[in-house]
C-alpha cells in the first residue's frame, strides 16, 4: 500500500484532483486545435482509450474560438495549453474551458496576469504552472546550482504572483527530459508546498525509449507517494501516452482500469509462437474494461501453474494449446483455436457475475 502525499483537492470539469483522489491520466492532442472535425475525432478517441484530462494547444485566436466548438462536444475536461498572450487565456475562459496550462511569469505585465487570475477566480478555473527544465528563465539559467533547484524556484516565483492575487486553484508540473532531474525536482516541489503535483517526463522520446524513462520516472515518483495526475509524454500517438499511464498505475496498484497482462519471456521450452501470440491477446482484449489478470504463457508443463493468479490465460506447445481459468485447465485445442476459446471462456465467464 503506497501512502500519498497530501495535497490540496482542486477541480477540473468534473474530476477532482489532489487529497487522495484517484490519480487521473492526461494526454494531449497533436491536431490543429482549430481544425474542429479532427480534433473531435481525437478527443473522442482518446477518452474511448480511459483519457481523464485533454490538453489542447492553443497558439492563436481561432484556436481559442474552437475551445467553445470543442468543449460542448467533449466527454472529458479539456485544458488550453497558452504561452505568452493573455488574451487567449481570457477567450478560453469565457469559451466554456475547464483549465489552463500558463505560467504568469510569461505573459507579459502585471495587470496582464491580474486579468487571467481575476476571471480564473470568478469562474473556478484551476490554472497549472509548468516548468520545464528547457525554458527556465534567463536569472535562474545563470544560478551556479543544480538543475532541479531551479527548476523549484521559478515554481515557487509563478506560485507566489498567483497567491498575491488569493488564487490557490493551482496545479504544478516541473519536468525535464533527464529522469533524475525530473524525480528530484518534484521531490523537492513536495516537500515545500501542498498542491497537486502533475508528473510526467517531457520529451521522453518515441515508443521504446519514452516508455522505459516515464516508466522510471513516473513510477518512481508515484511509488514515493508523488504525483496527482500524470501524462506519459510520447513522440507517438497520443492513445499510447494513455495505455501507458494505466499500465504504469496498474503495476503499482494505484488504479485497475482494464485488463492486466502478463506473459512469459520466451525460452528453449516454447514451442509456439509467443512473441506474436502475447500482442493478439493483448489487441483481443485491450477495449475489455474489467480488472481482470490475463496471462499467456509459452509452456503447457508449467504454463497453468505459473500463471496461477491469473483470472485467465492459454499455455501454448506443440501445435495446440490449454485455456486455464484460476490456474485450472478448462480446455484443450489446437493452436489456432486458443484465442476464439480464450474469448469465449472469458466473456462467458463475466456474463456470469
Amino acid at each position: 500500500m503506497i501512502n500519498r502525499r497530501k495535497s490540496k483537492e482542486i477541480t477540473i470539469g468534473n474530476v477532482k484532483i489532489g487529497n487522495n483522489n484517484p490519480i487521473s491520466v492526461q494526454s494531449m492532442c497533436n491536431t490543429d486545435t482549430r481544425n474542429i472535425e479532427q480534433t473531435t475525432r481525437q478527443i473522442k478517441e482518446l477518452a474511448d482509450a480511459g483519457c481523464e484530462l485533454i490538453r489542447l494547444a492553443v497558439l492563436n485566436d481561432d484556436a481559442a474560438e474552437a475551445i467553445k466548438s470543442l468543449v460542448k462536444i467533449s466527454p472529458v475536461p479539456l485544458i488550453a495549453d497558452i504561452h505568452f498572450d493573455y488574451k487567449l487565456a481570457i477567450k478560453c475562459i469565457n469559451n466554456g474551458i475547464s483549465a489552463l496550462r500558463l505560467n504568469p511569469g510569461n505573459i507579459g505585465k502585471r495587470e496582464n496576469v491580474e486579468a487571467v487570475v481575476k476571471l480564473a477566480k470568478q469562474q473556478m478555473i484551476p490554472i497549472r504552472i509548468g516548468v520545464n527544465a528547457g525554458s527556465l528563465e534567463k536569472d535562474l539559467k545563470e544560478l551556479d546550482i543544480p538543475l532541479e533547484e531551479k527548476m523549484v524556484k521559478s515554481a515557487l516565483s509563478h506560485i507566489k504572483i498567483l497567491e498575491d492575487m488569493d488564487f490557490d486553484l493551482i496545479k504544478i508540473s516541473l519536468k525535464s527530459s533527464d529522469v533524475l532531474t525530473t524525480i528530484r525536482a518534484y521531490e523537492k516541489m513536495a516537500q515545500v508546498a501542498d498542491y497537486p503535483l502533475h508528473i510526467g517526463v517531457t520529451e521522453a522520446g518515441t515508443l521504446k525509449s519514452g516508455l522505459i524513462k516515464s516508466s522510471v520516472g513516473i513510477g518512481t515518483l508515484l511509488a514515493e507517494g508523488i504525483g496527482d495526475t500524470i501524462r506519459v509524454s510520447l513522440t507517438e500517438n497520443p492513445i499510447e501516452e494513455v495505455f501507458a499511464g494505466y499500465e504504469i498505475l496498474k503495476s503499482l496498484k494505484l488504479r485497475t482500469r482494464g485488463v492486466n497482462f502478463v506473459s512469459c519471456p520466451t525460452c528453449g521450452r516454447t514451442q509456439i509462437d509467443l512473441i506474436n501470440l502475447a500482442k493478439k491477446v493483448e489487441e483481443r482484449f485491450k477495449n475489455l474494461n474489467y480488472p481482470v489478470t490475463i496471462a499467456t504463457m509459452g509452456c503447457v508443463v508449467n504454463g497453468p501453474g505459473e500463471a496461477s493468479h491469473a483470472d485467465f490465460g492459454i499455455a501454448g506447445g506443440r501445435g495446440e494449446g490449454l485455456v486455464f481459468k484460476k490456474g485450472e485447465i478448462v480446455a484443450k485445442v489446437p493452436e489456432n483455436e486458443l484465442l476464439d476459446k480464450l474469448e469465449e471462456i472469458v466473456y462467458s465467464s463475466l456474463n456470469n457475475i
